[in-house]
């Protein structure tokens, strides 16, 4: 699997790219869309909503499971991605590009995120 070095990490299976603007595109992990199966829905926070990191701000349902979806950071929400909605199966196809998630204005990064190695030991349960 996968995991960018310059990306950040939570321990819900997110993934953070900090941008120079401030605004930090967000998603759910390789392992993370693995362990889910196929997703054929997606719930996502609204452009303007507030968002805090570690709290639930949407869902994803699979064939498998409904799982809650996790604000890596707190800010605004200044962007979603529509394909991801009308299209569920890129979150599995491309979860690290096109299956990106939402943007936010972030107010500040949480000290928690793991780096990529930490993440990929996190993950594999070590």
């Amino acid at each position: 699997m996968s995991n960018p070095q310059q990306l950040r990490y939570s321990k819900e299976h997110e993934w953070l790219s900090a941008a120079d603007d401030g605004v930090a595109t967000v998603g759910i992990t390789e392992h993370a869309a693995n362990a889910l199966g196929d997703v054929v829905f997606v719930q996502l926070p609204e452009v303007g909503d507030t968002v805090t990191a570690g709290e639930t701000c949407g869902e994803l349902e699979s064939t498998k499971s409904v799982s809650d979806l996790y604000s890596p950071a707190s800010g605004e929400i200044t962007e979603i991605n529509q394909d991801v909605v009308d299209d569920p199966a890129l979150v599995n196809s491309a979860p690290l590009e096109g299956g990106w998630l939402f943007k936010v204005k972030v107010d500040a990064l949480p000290d928690d995120l793991l780096s990529a190695d930490e993440y990929a030991a996190f993950a594999s349960g070590n």
